[in-house]
């Protein structure tokens, strides 16, 4: 079993909860974990990228060579684009449609979408308005992860179980409004991937 997943997005989009939360799930299972350093964390706005690779014999490289991605999960979808050649042939490309306005030449959102149209698999959602209509607006990461979960090798409960774990300590009631934001995500991409249930 091998995952290799990109994260991207910007500078307080929640990149670095994604990426602790999947860490959890990969530990809770026994496998081995390895991720590159975060680019770009320490500065609101700025483009953020990780590299995680998961797999149940030691990795040996804590970067994910071009064409070898399984998945990138992007929280904002012009900065999926960036890391399109490291995505394999078989993998899915998962993203939300809000865009953050943070350079002045940002692309047409209709060019953005036209480009992940070409791709043979992925999935765009809104998840910052999922996310508002559950009553947690910085839920969205929540969401982005639930719609990735399908596609990275782990089940519902097992990343259920992470979340509870890593916000365990700021309250019950945190943890169920990530869960829930959580599941609203993870149902979206189910939906897609099994459209008859």
């Amino acid at each position: 079993m091998k995952t290799d997943i990109i994260l991207a997005g910007v500078g307080g989009q929640g990149i670095l909860s994604i990426a602790a939360i999947i860490g959890a799930a990969a530990v809770e299972k026994g496998l081995y974990l390895k991720q590159a350093e975060t680019h770009g964390m320490s500065q609101r706005g700025g483009a953020v990228q990780s590299h995680l690779r998961i797999s149940d014999v030691p990795v040996a490289s804590d970067l994910i060579p071009l064409g070898a991605a399984d998945v990138i999960l992007s929280v904002e979808p012009m900065e999926s684009l960036r890391y399109l050649p490291y995505l394999s042939s078989t993998g899915w490309l998962v993203t939300n449609s809000t865009r953050f306005d943070n350079i002045p030449d940002y692309p047409p959102y209709a060019k953005i979408e036209e480009e992940i149209g070409k791709l043979p698999h992925s999935v765009i959602l809104d998840a910052d308005t999922i996310a508002r209509e559950l009553g947690n607006p910085r839920g969205s990461n929540m969401v982005m992860l639930g719609a990735a979960t399908p596609f990275i090798q782990f089940t519902e409960v097992e990343i259920t179980r992470a979340i509870a774990f890593i916000f365990n300590r700021k309250g019950e009631d945190v943890v169920e409004a990530n869960i829930k934001a959580f599941l609203a995500g993870f149902s979206h991409s189910a939906r897609i991937l099994h459209p008859d249930k």
